[in-house]
Protein backbone atom coordinates (compact mmCIF):
# COMPACT_ATOMS: atom_id res chain seq x y z
CA UNK A 1 0.00 0.00 0.00
CA UNK A 2 1.10 3.61 -0.98
CA UNK A 3 -0.64 6.05 1.36
CA UNK A 4 -1.45 9.33 0.29
CA UNK A 5 -2.95 11.56 3.38
CA UNK A 6 -3.97 15.15 3.08
CA UNK A 7 -4.42 16.74 6.62
CA UNK A 8 -1.26 14.90 8.84
CA UNK A 9 -3.59 15.66 11.99
CA UNK A 10 -4.79 13.78 15.59
CA UNK A 11 -6.78 11.14 13.44
CA UNK A 12 -4.11 10.45 10.62
CA UNK A 13 -1.52 10.33 12.89
CA UNK A 14 -3.10 7.51 15.29
CA UNK A 15 -3.91 5.85 11.27
CA UNK A 16 -0.28 5.85 10.65
CA UNK A 17 1.18 4.53 13.93
CA UNK A 18 -1.82 1.72 13.39
CA UNK A 19 -0.66 0.66 10.19
CA UNK A 20 3.16 0.66 11.37
CA UNK A 21 3.81 0.90 7.52
CA UNK A 22 7.20 0.69 6.15
CA UNK A 23 9.11 3.96 5.78
CA UNK A 24 8.45 5.54 2.84
CA UNK A 25 5.23 4.35 2.22
CA UNK A 26 3.40 7.24 3.39
CA UNK A 27 3.32 10.63 2.28
CA UNK A 28 1.24 13.57 4.30
CA UNK A 29 0.77 16.90 3.99
CA UNK A 30 0.93 20.10 6.55
CA UNK A 31 0.52 23.77 6.19
CA UNK A 32 3.14 24.17 8.61
CA UNK A 33 7.13 23.44 8.23
CA UNK A 34 7.41 22.36 11.71
CA UNK A 35 5.26 19.70 11.22
CA UNK A 36 6.68 18.48 8.11
CA UNK A 37 9.78 18.45 9.82
CA UNK A 38 8.30 16.24 12.56
CA UNK A 39 6.74 13.97 10.38
CA UNK A 40 9.72 13.51 8.02
CA UNK A 41 11.27 12.28 12.07
CA UNK A 42 8.21 9.81 11.72
CA UNK A 43 9.75 8.49 8.78
CA UNK A 44 7.04 9.91 6.53
CA UNK A 45 7.17 11.74 3.49
CA UNK A 46 6.07 15.23 3.81
CA UNK A 47 4.45 18.12 1.59
CA UNK A 48 3.69 21.76 2.54
CA UNK A 49 -0.28 21.84 1.36
CA UNK A 50 -1.42 23.97 -0.20
CA UNK A 51 1.82 25.04 -2.04
CA UNK A 52 2.79 21.98 -3.49
CA UNK A 53 2.27 20.34 -6.74
CA UNK A 54 0.56 17.20 -5.57
CA UNK A 55 0.40 15.53 -9.15
CA UNK A 56 3.65 13.13 -8.87
CA UNK A 57 1.91 12.21 -5.61
CA UNK A 58 -1.40 11.42 -6.63
CA UNK A 59 0.18 9.03 -9.73
CA UNK A 60 2.14 7.56 -6.58
CA UNK A 61 -0.53 6.73 -4.40
CA UNK A 62 -2.74 3.49 -4.25
CA UNK A 63 -4.76 5.01 -1.46
CA UNK A 64 -5.65 8.13 -0.54
CA UNK A 65 -7.12 9.55 2.52
CA UNK A 66 -8.82 13.39 2.91
CA UNK A 67 -9.07 14.85 6.19
CA UNK A 68 -8.80 18.18 5.64
CA UNK A 69 -12.25 19.83 5.98
CA UNK A 70 -13.64 23.01 3.93
CA UNK A 71 -12.36 26.41 4.49
CA UNK A 72 -14.63 29.72 3.55
CA UNK A 73 -16.91 26.78 2.44
CA UNK A 74 -15.10 25.25 -0.41
CA UNK A 75 -12.80 21.54 -0.27
CA UNK A 76 -9.25 22.77 -0.37
CA UNK A 77 -8.07 19.29 -1.57
CA UNK A 78 -10.48 19.57 -4.60
CA UNK A 79 -9.59 23.23 -5.39
CA UNK A 80 -5.91 22.49 -6.03
CA UNK A 81 -6.06 19.11 -6.84
CA UNK A 82 -9.60 17.85 -8.16
CA UNK A 83 -8.05 17.53 -12.22
CA UNK A 84 -4.92 15.02 -10.81
CA UNK A 85 -7.56 12.80 -8.88
CA UNK A 86 -10.08 12.76 -11.26
CA UNK A 87 -6.81 11.63 -14.21
CA UNK A 88 -5.48 8.42 -11.94
CA UNK A 89 -9.35 7.87 -10.37
CA UNK A 90 -10.02 4.62 -11.78
CA UNK A 91 -6.31 3.33 -10.93
CA UNK A 92 -6.41 3.90 -6.84
CA UNK A 93 -7.21 0.87 -4.99
CA UNK A 94 -9.76 3.09 -2.25
CA UNK A 95 -10.15 6.87 -1.02
CA UNK A 96 -11.33 7.87 1.93
CA UNK A 97 -12.92 11.16 3.12
CA UNK A 98 -13.54 12.11 6.77
CA UNK A 99 -17.32 13.84 6.97
CA UNK A 100 -19.07 14.66 9.86
CA UNK A 101 -22.00 13.26 11.69
CA UNK A 102 -22.72 17.12 11.40
CA UNK A 103 -24.01 16.76 8.14
CA UNK A 104 -27.82 14.91 9.78
CA UNK A 105 -28.52 18.24 11.68
CA UNK A 106 -30.83 18.53 14.58
CA UNK A 107 -33.02 15.07 15.21
CA UNK A 108 -34.60 15.95 18.57
CA UNK A 109 -32.37 13.14 20.18
CA UNK A 110 -33.88 10.98 17.53
CA UNK A 111 -31.49 7.83 15.87
CA UNK A 112 -30.01 8.56 12.56
CA UNK A 113 -27.88 6.68 9.95
CA UNK A 114 -26.42 6.39 6.78
CA UNK A 115 -30.01 6.80 4.53
CA UNK A 116 -31.03 9.78 6.79
CA UNK A 117 -31.72 12.66 4.59
CA UNK A 118 -28.68 15.13 5.45
CA UNK A 119 -30.15 18.31 6.33
CA UNK A 120 -27.46 20.26 8.30
CA UNK A 121 -28.06 23.04 10.99
CA UNK A 122 -25.08 24.94 10.82
CA UNK A 123 -22.83 26.22 8.58
CA UNK A 124 -19.91 23.85 9.36
CA UNK A 125 -22.72 21.46 8.42
CA UNK A 126 -23.52 22.79 5.14
CA UNK A 127 -19.93 23.25 4.12
CA UNK A 128 -19.43 19.15 4.85
CA UNK A 129 -22.53 18.53 2.90
CA UNK A 130 -21.48 20.11 -0.04
CA UNK A 131 -17.92 18.13 0.27
CA UNK A 132 -19.42 15.16 0.62
CA UNK A 133 -21.32 16.42 -2.85
CA UNK A 134 -18.20 17.19 -4.78
CA UNK A 135 -16.20 14.38 -3.74
CA UNK A 136 -19.46 12.30 -4.98
CA UNK A 137 -19.09 13.47 -8.38
CA UNK A 138 -15.85 12.28 -8.82
CA UNK A 139 -17.26 8.62 -7.79
CA UNK A 140 -19.75 9.13 -10.01
CA UNK A 141 -18.22 10.58 -12.92
CA UNK A 142 -14.77 9.11 -12.97
CA UNK A 143 -15.14 5.72 -10.71
CA UNK A 144 -13.18 7.62 -7.85
CA UNK A 145 -13.08 4.79 -5.52
CA UNK A 146 -14.44 7.21 -2.80
CA UNK A 147 -15.72 5.85 0.71
CA UNK A 148 -17.31 8.63 3.29
CA UNK A 149 -16.73 8.48 7.39
CA UNK A 150 -19.41 10.42 8.87
CA UNK A 151 -17.26 10.92 12.43
CA UNK A 152 -19.16 12.04 15.80
CA UNK A 153 -17.19 14.14 18.23
CA UNK A 154 -13.34 12.34 18.63
CA UNK A 155 -11.36 11.89 21.77
CA UNK A 156 -8.78 9.41 22.42
CA UNK A 157 -5.36 9.95 24.29
CA UNK A 158 -4.51 13.81 24.79
CA UNK A 159 -7.69 14.55 24.22
CA UNK A 160 -10.35 13.87 27.15
CA UNK A 161 -12.29 15.57 29.92
CA UNK A 162 -9.76 14.28 32.88
CA UNK A 163 -7.36 17.56 32.53
CA UNK A 164 -10.33 19.94 32.77
CA UNK A 165 -11.85 18.51 35.40
CA UNK A 166 -8.16 18.46 37.34
CA UNK A 167 -8.39 22.06 37.15
CA UNK A 168 -11.51 22.79 37.91
CA UNK A 169 -12.46 23.98 34.46
CA UNK A 170 -14.90 21.48 33.62
CA UNK A 171 -18.73 22.12 33.61
CA UNK A 172 -21.70 19.99 33.29
CA UNK A 173 -23.70 22.15 30.86
CA UNK A 174 -27.48 21.19 31.35
CA UNK A 175 -29.60 20.68 28.26
CA UNK A 176 -32.91 19.18 28.77
CA UNK A 177 -32.73 15.85 26.18
CA UNK A 178 -29.40 16.87 24.58
CA UNK A 179 -27.44 13.75 23.23
CA UNK A 180 -23.96 13.57 21.49
CA UNK A 181 -22.47 10.40 19.95
CA UNK A 182 -18.52 9.95 20.22
CA UNK A 183 -15.64 8.08 18.75
CA UNK A 184 -12.51 7.01 20.23
CA UNK A 185 -9.65 7.87 17.82
CA UNK A 186 -8.53 4.02 17.62
CA UNK A 187 -12.19 2.48 16.75
CA UNK A 188 -11.71 5.46 13.60
CA UNK A 189 -8.08 3.80 12.65
CA UNK A 190 -9.74 0.19 12.89
CA UNK A 191 -12.71 1.31 10.81
CA UNK A 192 -10.43 2.87 8.31
CA UNK A 193 -8.09 -0.37 7.77
CA UNK A 194 -11.16 -2.01 7.71
CA UNK A 195 -12.31 -0.44 4.91
CA UNK A 196 -9.01 -0.79 2.86
CA UNK A 197 -9.30 -4.39 3.27
CA UNK A 198 -12.87 -4.46 1.91
CA UNK A 199 -13.41 -1.59 -0.72
CA UNK A 200 -16.87 -0.68 -1.05
CA UNK A 201 -16.83 2.50 -3.24
CA UNK A 202 -19.55 5.08 -3.23
CA UNK A 203 -20.35 3.83 0.89
CA UNK A 204 -21.13 6.22 3.42
CA UNK A 205 -20.36 5.02 7.40
CA UNK A 206 -21.12 6.75 10.59
CA UNK A 207 -18.43 6.34 12.68
CA UNK A 208 -19.69 6.41 16.55
CA UNK A 209 -19.72 4.20 19.64
CA UNK A 210 -22.31 2.17 20.87
CA UNK A 211 -23.89 4.96 23.32
CA UNK A 212 -24.95 8.36 22.40
CA UNK A 213 -25.25 10.12 25.79
CA UNK A 214 -25.39 13.51 27.17
CA UNK A 215 -22.38 15.21 27.36
CA UNK A 216 -22.97 16.35 31.54
CA UNK A 217 -22.70 12.35 31.95
CA UNK A 218 -19.37 12.37 30.33
CA UNK A 219 -17.95 14.73 32.35
CA UNK A 220 -19.50 13.30 35.65
CA UNK A 221 -18.06 10.05 35.18
CA UNK A 222 -14.26 11.25 34.42
CA UNK A 223 -15.04 13.14 38.05
CA UNK A 224 -15.60 10.00 39.03
CA UNK A 225 -12.92 8.17 37.70
CA UNK A 226 -10.56 10.52 39.35
CA UNK A 227 -11.78 10.35 42.48
CA UNK A 228 -13.05 14.12 42.07
CA UNK A 229 -16.79 15.86 43.18
CA UNK A 230 -18.65 16.47 39.86
CA UNK A 231 -18.49 19.55 37.99
CA UNK A 232 -21.00 22.15 38.98
CA UNK A 233 -24.50 21.73 36.82
CA UNK A 234 -25.48 24.93 34.63
CA UNK A 235 -27.99 25.51 32.69
CA UNK A 236 -27.32 26.10 29.05
CA UNK A 237 -28.98 29.48 28.84
CA UNK A 238 -26.77 30.78 31.59
CA UNK A 239 -23.50 28.90 30.55
CA UNK A 240 -21.94 32.08 28.47
CA UNK A 241 -20.63 29.36 25.46
CA UNK A 242 -18.60 30.91 22.80
CA UNK A 243 -20.55 30.32 18.97
CA UNK A 244 -18.72 27.69 18.51
CA UNK A 245 -19.18 25.52 21.73
CA UNK A 246 -22.71 26.80 21.37
CA UNK A 247 -23.33 25.33 17.46
CA UNK A 248 -22.86 21.98 19.33
CA UNK A 249 -25.73 22.21 21.42
CA UNK A 250 -27.39 23.46 18.21
CA UNK A 251 -28.39 19.55 17.12
CA UNK A 252 -29.20 16.40 18.96
CA UNK A 253 -29.12 13.25 17.56
CA UNK A 254 -28.32 9.27 18.54
CA UNK A 255 -26.14 8.17 15.76
CA UNK A 256 -26.66 4.55 14.58
CA UNK A 257 -23.09 2.51 13.48
CA UNK A 258 -24.76 -1.02 12.34
CA UNK A 259 -23.29 -0.24 8.93
CA UNK A 260 -19.41 -0.63 10.13
CA UNK A 261 -20.52 -4.04 11.83
CA UNK A 262 -22.36 -5.54 9.58
CA UNK A 263 -20.51 -4.29 6.18
CA UNK A 264 -16.53 -4.15 7.65
CA UNK A 265 -16.95 -6.84 10.42
CA UNK A 266 -15.87 -3.97 13.23
CA UNK A 267 -15.57 -4.99 16.44
CA UNK A 268 -15.64 -1.46 18.73
CA UNK A 269 -12.53 -1.76 21.26
CA UNK A 270 -14.30 0.97 23.16
CA UNK A 271 -17.88 0.83 22.52
CA UNK A 272 -18.92 3.38 25.00
CA UNK A 273 -17.58 6.68 26.73
CA UNK A 274 -17.15 4.63 29.92
CA UNK A 275 -14.66 1.75 28.80
CA UNK A 276 -13.05 4.29 26.67
CA UNK A 277 -12.35 7.39 29.45
CA UNK A 278 -11.06 4.12 31.94
CA UNK A 279 -8.29 2.54 29.61
CA UNK A 280 -7.08 6.63 28.63
CA UNK A 281 -7.11 7.23 32.40
CA UNK A 282 -5.28 3.62 33.27
CA UNK A 283 -2.89 4.50 29.98
CA UNK A 284 -2.48 8.25 31.27
CA UNK A 285 -1.09 6.48 34.49
CA UNK A 286 1.16 3.94 33.23
CA UNK A 287 3.36 6.21 31.26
Amino acid sequence: MKLLIFGYGYSARYLVAELAATPGSVRVTTRSPDKAAQAAAEGLTPRIFPGTDMADDIAWASHILITAGPEDGQDPVLAHAREAIAAHAKRLDWVGYLSTTGVYGDHGGAWVDEATPLTPSTERGRARVAAEAAWMELYHQHGLPLHIFRLAGIYGPGRGPFEKVRDGTARRIIKPDQVFSRIHVADIAQVLIASMARPDPGAAYNLCDDDPAPPQDVIAYAATLLGLPEPPAIPFDQASLSPMAASFYAESKRVDNRRIKADLGVRLRYPDYRTGLAALLKQERER
